[in-house]
């Protein structure tokens, strides 16, 4: 009896001491979630019974080199339905497919679906969003917004690229600088009931978003709307394909213009160019449109042609293979192996020294001083000259140059080389290479973006591009600069020629594949002054009808570019026309 109480008391006193433990466990457990995360349990809590909306940041500005707007920022709002408070569905559905111009399938599926929050329309005008404000219909949000604005329409439109609906970048210097112009994000949070619906009268949190920074670019507003007038001209006139000109100051490769026309509305980026509109039938719109958008300076390679025996003139000097007094034989061809490559004149141009082969645009004088460099030592200075290489500029999509194999370069391909066929680069390489080669030698990096600011104008960061010093000797640069004027002065460049002003350039007339096609690339480059090169320029007319000589129809072009922005830059002329006589004399 005795040993069945003693039992029954420790039974009691193990159950109560358990207790006890459960109880300080849970007791040391409540305190620990009351005190200690308190602060995590409230913030769950909330978000529980709050509702958060996005505000999107104002994006940051586009601006040329003098602070003129390219791409800016129109006030615009989203419109959204929230389920849980819409209280007259059919009216909101009906108001909403009259002020937005929906369909009512699209409108009611977004209303009826039972989600937090559903997006009906964005970009859609302030006076629009204000009219659907006044209705004052439960469960209709109208949020503030920003649309991509371009004042310009379709200027630089395939440099400077579009947004999306999202206001991100899509091409261009859009996508490129994103980091910099897409600003942070604010919210609204607004407190809800169990169900989801807002309380009355309760305050808003609201976390102010953050606008972008501002990009100052080097395109100057003039200068592109010069070359954009100059390039449509000459694509009507010659019924070409497209035109492409670049405008560069070879000293810092800062870009004052980029054309590709026919260029697209920024605006309206989503709509295919009249030249493209034909075509949709027979091909995919989204293939179309990438072709719209595509910026032949940058993504696409070509055979230069005779611009390139810049680069072949420049390697024999560096090499010490040939001097200005050489004297070559033009009978019109070169027998190279088994191949008979014709000169651009058929009868020849006879007896002719280095420099006259330069003027006259002579493939064979560019074929023996090719074979006299030899493909090792061209190689070597198609390197420094970054042929090999992406240029670095700062829009994406950027192609490189097909080349031959060292291995694979025998007389014919290194014949064929030395005039600028039988390789692709792209224009902005060449324009690249021969930025160093009249600049003193120096190799840089053509660019867009000067400066990152703040909205107000605050600076936020200097753009840096890298470059490469003495890739070629000065004297090379200095006597090519006088080979290349006489090529304007007196060569097969003298429709660029502009009374009183020094000017370098060399053309080119280079066939399209196939051969005997009958398509051709009409390009010439020029530079001013030539002693001094401010400003160089490149254009190629591609597929003209008819005439197709570079001299003939491209060189015009940059003289009527130059003849424009010359003075605009400050560059004055250098003599008048009696003492240019007196001087050739």
């Amino acid at each position: 009896m005795y040993q069945k109480k003693t039992y029954h008391k420790r039974k009691i006193i193990i159950i109560a001491v358990a207790l006890i433990l459960v109880a300080s466990v849970l007791c040391v457990r409540l305190g620990y979630l009351m005190i200690k995360e308190s602060a995590h349990y409230q913030q769950l809590a909330l978000e529980l019974h709050q509702r958060e909306r996005a505000i999107k940041a104002e994006r940051g500005v586009i601006y040329d080199r003098n602070g003129i707007v390219l791409a800016g920022n129109k006030a615009v709002c989203t419109i959204s339905v929230i389920h849980s408070q819409i209280k007259e569905p059919e009216q909101v559905i009906r108001m909403l497919k009259e002020e937005l111009g929906l369909e009512e399938d699209y409108i009611r599926k977004r209303v009826e679906k039972v989600s937090s929050r559903e997006k009906i329309k964005s970009n859609v005008e302030k006076e629009t969003a204000d009219r659907i404000r006044s209705y004052k219909l439960s469960g209709v949000m109208v949020d503030e917004d920003y649309k991509r604005y371009y004042p310009y329409d379709s200027l630089a439109s395939k440099v400077l690229g579009f947004t999306g609906s999202d206001n991100q970048g899509i091409i261009g210097l859009e996508v490129k600088y994103d980091s910099y112009l897409s600003g942070t994000p604010g919210k609204i949070l607004t407190l809800t009931d169990a169900r989801g619906v807002e309380i009355p009268n309760a305050a808003e949190d609201r976390e102010e978003p953050v606008a972008g920074n501002s990009l100052v670019t080097s395109i100057d507003l003039n200068i592109q709307k010069y070359v954009e007038q100059a390039s449509i001209k000459a694509m009507k006139s010659h019924s070409a394909k497209q035109v492409s000109t670049i405008v560069m100051n070879p000293q810092n490769g800062e870009i004052y213009a980029m054309v590709n026309v026919p260029e697209f509305n920024l605006n309206e980026p989503y709509t295919l160019i009249d030249s493209l509109k034909s075509e949709e039938n027979g091909k995919n719109t989204q293939d179309l449109l990438n072709q719209m958008w595509r910026n032949q300076c940058v993504n696409d390679t070509y055979e230069p042609g005779s611009t390139f025996k810049i680069v072949t003139a420049t390697a024999g000097l560096e090499e010490n293979v040939v001097k200005v007094t050489d004297t070559f034989s033009c009978p019109g061809f070169r027998i190279v192996e088994d191949r008979k490559i014709r000169c651009h004149k058929a009868g020849g141009h006879g007896q002719e020294t280095f420099k006259q082969g330069i003027m006259n645009s002579c493939n064979p004088v560019f074929m023996d001083v090719g074979a006299r460099v030899g493909k090792e030592a061209m190689y070597k200075n198609y390197q420094k000259l970054g042929l090999f290489e992406k240029t670095g500029i700062d829009v994406p999509g950027e192609a490189k140059s097909i080349m031959h194999k060292l291995e694979n370069i025998k007389a014919v391909e290194l014949a064929t080389m030395s005039f600028g066929q039988s390789f692709q680069i792209t224009p902005l390489e060449l324009l690249r290479a021969a930025s160093a080669v009249i600049n003193g030698g120096t190799l840089i990096t053509p660019h867009f973006g000067v400066e990152v600011q703040t909205k107000e104008g605050q600076l936020v960061e200097t753009l840096s591009y890298p470059t490469k010093e003495n890739v070629i000797r000065k004297e090379t640069s200095d006597l090519m600069k006088e080979l290349l004027e006489a090529v304007v002065f007196e060569g097969s460049g003298k429709n660029a020629k502009i009374e009183g002003f020094r000017l370098g350039g060399k053309t080119a007339t280079s066939e399209k594949l196939p051969r005997r096609s009958g398509k051709y690339i009409s390009s010439f480059l020029g530079f001013a002054p030539a002693n001094d090169p401010k400003v160089i320029a490149l254009i190629m007319i591609d597929e003209p009808v008819g005439t197709y000589y570079g001299g003939t129809i491209a060189a015009p072009v940059v003289k009527e570019i130059f003849e424009n922005i010359l003075p605009y830059l400050g560059i004055k002329q250098e003599y008048i026309a009696s003492e240019e006589s007196s001087t050739s004399e």
